[in-house]
């Protein structure tokens, strides 16, 4: 390899995508240093670098030969999103969506899977049934916020994806207006969002709560950005916040959406 090749890698190497493709494995999957490959994390993986215009080498493929091991309704839903997002079909993960959906609408145990079921249905260019967005409006919660499971504490990222799932079936007004105020509630005075109120700013909150203004056709303002900018590493990864690095393929693969300014379902 040549000087300018070598200084090309080199530079790739320290940006966010660089970062993440850098902990990718021969087999396609992605994995945090040290640990092999998962599903989750390598879904995770492919809609950041899918948003951000990035290749993706095998990681189609591995998460159509690892399609078994998604054992939650959102696991599913979040494979099923990666795989469309990178144009692959994936027909068994759409019918365990549709054998999970009851008649209320809901699909899965918990809100938070089915607002990933909404999103990995647009996703894959399906619609989403009409009791299904009926059930996600009634678990709006009195501040405005959706919260993981029925009858739990509302946060900024069930919120975010939920206004991402309502406004991929064309839902307007006051319910997006609701979730937005309340996710400005928990917006600190660094820029950044924190999950919950006095938890403290985070970057994958912080990016959650930019897709969502995105998503509304809202700006997030700069100070969000600013916020996520000023946890940037010089290898290219993102900490989880100003106190801890951790999960940093995890965490930088949610920023990167953020940064491309694409809220989910990518399109």
């Amino acid at each position: 390899m040549g000087v300018r090749a070598l200084l090309l890698a080199a530079a790739l190497a320290a940006t966010p995508v660089g970062f993440v493709t850098g902990h990718q494995a021969q087999d396609g999957g992605f994995a945090e240093a040290g640990r092999t490959p998962d599903p989750a994390l390598t879904a995770w993986a492919a809609l950041g670098l899918r948003a951000a215009g990035a290749p993706t080498a095998a990681a189609a493929e591995y998460l159509a030969a690892h399609e078994d091991e998604l054992a939650t309704t959102t696991d599913v839903a979040l494979g099923l999103a990666a795989q469309t997002a990178l144009g692959r079909p994936a027909p068994e993960l759409l019918a365990r969506l549709d054998k999970a959906r009851l008649a209320s609408g809901r699909i899965g145990p918990t809100v938070n899977s089915t607002i990933w079921a909404a999103i990995a249905l647009r996703q894959a260019g399906r619609p989403v049934p009409r009791a299904t967005v009926r059930w996600l409006l009634a678990r709006q919660a009195r501040s405005g916020g959706w919260s993981w499971a029925q009858g739990g504490q509302p946060d900024s990222n069930d919120t975010a994806a939920a206004i991402e799932a309502l406004r991929a079936t064309g839902v307007a007004g006051k319910p997006v207006a609701r979730g937005l105020a309340y996710l400005r509630r928990l917006q600190n005075k660094d820029g950044g969002f924190e999950l919950t109120l006095n938890r403290g700013s985070d970057a994958q909150s912080t990016a959650w709560a930019i897709q969502a203004f995105l998503a509304a056709g809202r700006d997030p303002g700069k100070a969000a950005f600013a916020y996520l900018a000023r946890l940037r590493q010089p290898d290219g990864s993102y900490r989880y916040s100003r106190q801890y690095r951790v999960t940093p393929v995890w965490v930088t693969s949610q920023v990167l959406p953020a940064l491309a300014r694409k809220p989910f379902p990518l399109r």
